[in-house]
């Protein structure tokens, strides 16, 4: 038998704390505080009617507050003002839902390990999606851009779309309706996102959604030095081995799970 390499014996030692789930201890805290922006389908949504978030984070979020004995309750919160809630307010235990690990977040919160691999493309009426493909194609004067306020995708059109007319949304949940009614020529977003709202809007097309623009990977946010970091990494090493994510992923939108970045 081969012996195990040290990326090997780190993997075993991740499920190995996930098999034994930690109970909250008497006094400890009964909820799990979720920062999540209930505007992410299907990663996260929040029905304006009911109140109710749904999506693979919010099953996902579910699942680790049960793993540390624990009910997760939902803070809402903006792209702009996440890591804020996260750190300086102490709002919340974790963020969740949909959430970029970039270099700017790491300096100042604790970041789980990548759950989902993607990218920003292209979502375009179909009438434009042989003219609207690549970044110089919308990267044109009179090519009109939408993108919601705050987070990477609007980061992503001032640094790369500078020649297009860029029109900041203030709601990622009604932007798609806009793109869809002839407000927008495109709007960049994450590849995960684009297929999903390309399902619920036939006349939107997510351009090459599996040769993003870019390159990027998912996480959970955690305040520096959390007390809940170490198991909530344990627990998300086990829920991507055991079938839980994919489960969830299934779910939400019927294809399999793609394999976790490695």
């Amino acid at each position: 038998m081969r012996p195990l390499t040290f990326g090997a014996l780190a993997i075993a030692a991740a499920l190995t704390a996930y098999v034994a789930p930690p109970v909250a201890r008497a006094g400890g805290p009964a909820v799990l505080k979720v920062c999540t922006t209930g505007d992410y389908r299907p990663l996260t949504y929040r029905d304006p009617a009911t109140g109710q978030y749904s999506g693979v984070d919010i099953d996902m979020a579910a699942d680790l507050a049960a793993h540390l004995g624990r009910t997760a309750v939902f803070v809402p919160t903006t792209w702009s003002t996440l890591v804020a809630d996260l750190t300086s307010h102490q709002r919340c235990d974790i963020a969740m839902g949909g959430i970029t690990d970039t270099p700017e977040r790491r300096r100042v919160v604790d970041v789980t390990r990548a759950y989902l691999a993607g990218g920003k493309t292209a979502l375009v009426p179909a009438a434009d999606a042989e003219r609207l493909v690549t970044i110089e194609q919308i990267n044109q004067p009179g090519v009109r851009v939408i993108e919601n306020s705050g987070g990477t995708n609007e980061r992503f059109a001032r640094t790369h779309l500078p020649d297009a007319e860029l029109t900041i949304w203030p709601d990622n949940t009604t932007i798609f309706d806009q793109l869809a009614a002839g407000g927008a020529d495109v709007m960049v977003t994450d590849a995960i996102e684009a297929i999903y709202q390309s399902s619920l809007h036939p006349g939107l097309v997510a351009q090459h959604p599996a040769d993003p623009f870019t390159s990027e990977v998912k996480a959970y946010l955690l305040p520096k030095g959390s007390p809940i970091a170490a198991a909530t990494d344990a627990w998300l090493a086990g829920a991507l081995h055991d079938g839980t994510y994919a489960d969830s992923y299934q779910r939400w939108l019927h294809a399999p799970a793609p394999e976790p970045p490695g």
